[in-house]
């Protein structure tokens, strides 16, 4: 059941973020700041935490996941450093995924020829 509810979330998220682009003159980086912020924004006030028990990696993985990390982390931050936390909290909690980012994009860079689109 864990993979139907990963399905459903993350799907009506990317729903969602298509109908953002397909019925407003958004664009796809309009959509990535509102995501992320969204994410912030809920975890902040305590509506994201119930999505990501009930869709897992269908709610982490997408960008509102990203927001949520970075969320928790300034919150973990905050009460291990204090005021010094907000800053470096999020760094810390999204720092993984953001390494694996760069090295598997690298990786790729190193192994593939990219070509310019006509």
């Amino acid at each position: 059941m864990a993979y139907v509810n990963a399905f459903i979330v993350g799907g009506l998220i990317c729903v969602i973020g298509q109908l953002l682009m397909d019925g407003t003159k958004l664009t796809s980086a309009h959509v990535l700041v509102i995501f992320v912020t969204a994410g912030v924004m809920l975890t902040a006030i305590g509506l994201y935490e119930p999505i990501v028990e009930f869709g897992g990696a269908g709610a982490t993985i997408p960008l509102p996941g990203f927001g949520y990390s970075l969320a928790k982390g300034t919150f973990k931050g905050v009460q291990q450093n204090g005021f010094l936390g907000a800053f470096t909290g999020g760094i810390e909690g999204t720092a993984a995924g953001i390494s694996a980012a760069i090295v598997f994009g690298y990786i790729m860079a190193i192994l593939f020829n990219p070509k310019t689109k006509p």
